[in-house]
Formats: structure tokens, sequence, C-alpha cells
């Protein structure tokens, strides 16, 4: 697979960095494995959701989680990406502002009169493809998302800002935008939980950061993250996400899912957590 972005009608088309190593690269594997994670949701969890967490690692690791998390999820047709920025590329709060982003047998719309809106309406969100360019962290959720709604539009976000007041600012305008959005936005948040400790130090860790997202508490996430040293991927995109849904009226959330690698690969010693999470 390509690594670069090319140009069609002017229009920005992102290619898959992560095919055929986190995910198969083939279509129908890759529908039928993602359709396998999606059916293993929880009917009793099912109903409309602002916000959804799930992982991002190899489908083998994390696809059960989410799919279990996004099987229960009723969420709109326009979706806002959040994800963390592994490679240091590009802005804080970089837009993938327009085209599409291509999946192994499909394409997902970008939807650009929104991503548009948002960067006018929050100076700190900056169009910038750079930091997507070799960003695996919402790539792997798109199949996903696809196969719940192959109309579903995008706007990716990689975020990277780590000034708790930045993002206050972006997200209190964030949610004025998608307050008023005809149709409704959903908001879709990529991260993985703890990284390379023994399973039950992870799973201690884990609760401690997923108390404060259950508590709809984004200062106290930043906090607990912080000082507990948790190796949280994508605690910067869930604390913009949890400002926003929670100044659209969010009430609760619940933990859809949680496993560790361990549980697929044997190994306890090494582990990564993985988290579902359903904002309502």
């Amino acid at each position: 697979m390509t690594r670069q972005v090319v140009s069609r009608d002017a229009d920005w088309v992102r290619s898959p960095v992560v095919a055929g190593r986190f995910y198969p690269a083939a279509a129908t594997a890759l529908r039928r494995e993602v359709a396998g994670y999606l059916a293993g949701a929880d009917p009793a969890l099912a109903g409309p959701a602002r916000l959804v967490m799930v992982p991002h690692a190899g489908y083998v690791f994390s696809g059960g989680v989410a799919g279990r998390t996004l099987g229960a999820a009723g969420l709109p047709e326009t979706l806002l990406l959040l994800g963390p920025n592994h490679t240091g590329r590009g802005a804080r709060l970089a837009v993938w502002e327009r085209g599409s982003w291509l999946i192994p047998g499909g394409e997902v719309p970008v939807a650009a009169d929104l991503a548009e809106e948002l960067c006018r309406a929050a100076p700190e969100m900056v169009p910038d493809p750079a930091a997507h360019l070799a960003e695996h962290s919402l790539e792997v959720v798109l199949p996903f998302l696809w196969m719940k709604n192959p109309a579903v539009r995008v706007v990716p976000v990689a975020v990277a800002e780590p000034d708790s007041r930045a993002l206050a600012r972006a997200g209190a305008a964030v949610a004025e935008v998608l307050g008023r959005w005809p149709g409704g936005v959903g908001i879709v948040v990529s991260s993985d939980m703890s990284h390379y400790l023994p399973h039950e130090e992870a799973k201690r860790r884990d609760a401690l950061a997923l108390s404060r997202i259950l508590a709809l508490d984004p200062e106290g996430l930043l906090r607990v993250v912080r000082e507990e040293g948790i190796t949280m991927c994508g605690v910067l995109p869930m604390a913009l996400g949890l400002t926003i849904a929670k100044a659209l009226g969010a009430r609760e959330a619940v933990l859809a899912a949680y496993a560790t690698s361990g549980e697929v690969s044997g190994d306890r010693e090494q582990v990564v957590g993985y988290a579902g999470v359903l904002v309502r």
C-alpha cells in the first residue's frame, strides 16, 4: 500500500498504511472479520451514543473490544473522529479537511463542510494532512464504521495538544458547531490503554483512568493519567471528546468491553489494555 496522499480532482485521498498488518488487506476477508466482531455486541447495551471510545491495535488483539462496543452504538451518519498522533508529525489539532479515506473494498468520504466549519469555529484546529499520513489510530477504526453504515461521512482529527486549556477552548467551540449541525454528529475516539505492563497491573491502572471516563470527567482523566503514569495513548483525544460530549448534554458512560493483549497471546507479562466505552 502507498504511504502518500494522491490528488483526485483536487481532493485528498488517503490510502491505507496498515492494511495487511493490523487488519486484512483483502476486502472479503476484512468484511467477514469485522462483521464477526460487530456481532459480538451485547443487545442490552444497544442504543444511541454521543461518543464511543474504541481501541486501535491489530484486530486479533483488539477487534473483539472494538466490535462489542461499536456493535452496540447507535451513531449518526456524520462522525467526528478523534485519535492520538503517534508519529509526532503535523499540527497539534490536525484536521483532514476534504476528500476521502480508502479502506479495502470501500471509500469513506470526508465531511468537508463540517471540517471547514470546525476549523473556522476553533482556531486551534488546523487543516493538516501531515499528522495523518503514517498514523494508524483512525484508519483501524474505519472498517467498523463503514460496515455499520456504508454512507458514513467522517472528519478525522489527530490530537496532540497537551494544554488542557486549549483542549477546553477547542471542545467548547466544536460542541457549539455539532449542536446545530443538521442530522447530528457522533464522536468516535480511538485509544488503547496501558502499554507493556503485567496483566494485573495494566488492569489496575486502566481502572483508574476508566473511573474518570465513566464519571465524564475530562480534567480528572488528564490528571490521573499524568499522576499515575498511565500510558493511555489516546488520553488527549478522549479528554477532548468528553469535553464536547458533556457540552452536548451527555449524562452517562458505560464500559462496554475490556481486555488485554495477554488474553489472546498468552503473554501476561507485557500486555496492552483495550477498553470500549459508550457515552450517552
